[in-house]
């Protein structure tokens, strides 16, 4: 009976470790936001990129506030790609 009980405990361990792995949470939003401004200080951009690269933080910074973590840090994604980050 006791060999069973840890074989029980010792599965809904490893079952929760999977879950929790899979659902984890993005990165902080506020850790992008920073690599991108930093990226952004030393960018040589046109005026369309620099324009389009405020675009996607202006949206970025929005979806932040709102605890839209995962949008916000597909905004500063796309506009590191506009800087060729």
């Amino acid at each position: 009976m006791r060999r069973f009980s840890v074989a029980i405990a010792v599965g809904t361990l490893a079952v929760s470790a999977a879950i929790s792995t899979a659902y984890a949470a993005p990165a902080p939003c506020e850790e992008s936001l920073k690599a991108l401004r930093a990226a952004e200080a030393t960018a040589k951009l046109n005026d369309a990129d620099k324009n389009k690269v405020s675009e996607l933080e202006t949206k970025g910074i929005e979806r932040c506030n709102a605890d839209d973590d995962k949008r916000a840090d597909d905004f500063f994604a796309q506009a590191m790609k506009v800087m060729g980050k």
